[in-house]
């Protein structure tokens, strides 16, 4: 008896109940800030500046906080960005106009420098880093197939 799993000709159906989350892809840039404070943490740790160590201390534990608390998550129509206890932004993905590719530098809610530049609403922009891009892409597409991409 061959057993198969039918729910993949549910999905487009089930796609306004689904959750899914994407984790922020984490380039290479960010491990810098890291082995920086790390580095003055121990120096400081060793010349016994407590003033200095438990500073360093807090911006490490900080960098720490975005690197675990950085992801995406659509749900129904909402596309929620999430980094830290900075960004908790919620973008209702019938607004989304187009998504294209960006090596943009501008401080955002991404830890890689491989982005995605996602506008919507009039002039409205937003720039992350998924890990999955193609998978984000598919799933956003999916809810709204007026999405242009590049």
């Amino acid at each position: 008896m061959v057993q198969t799993n039918t729910l993949w000709l549910l999905k487009p159906y089930l796609y306004p109940f689904m959750k899914d989350v994407y984790k922020s892809a984490v380039g290479s840039a960010i491990y810098i800030p890291m082995c920086i404070v790390g580095g003055l943490f121990i120096s400081v740790l060793i010349s016994r500046a407590w003033s200095g160590v438990i500073m360093l201390g807090v911006v490490f534990i900080f960098i720490l906080h975005l690197f675990f608390n950085t992801y995406y998550t659509i749900s129904g129509n909402e596309l929620k960005i999430k980094c830290g206890f900075i960004i908790n932004k919620t973008i209702d993905i019938s607004t989304i106009k187009k998504i294209e590719p960006s090596r943009n530098m501008l401080s955002s809610p991404a830890l890689s420098m491989d982005r995605l530049e996602i506008f919507y609403n009039q002039y409205d922009s937003v720039l992350i880093s998924p890990e999955d891009k193609a998978g984000f892409i598919e799933r956003l597409k999916g809810i709204n197939n007026n999405i242009v991409t590049n």
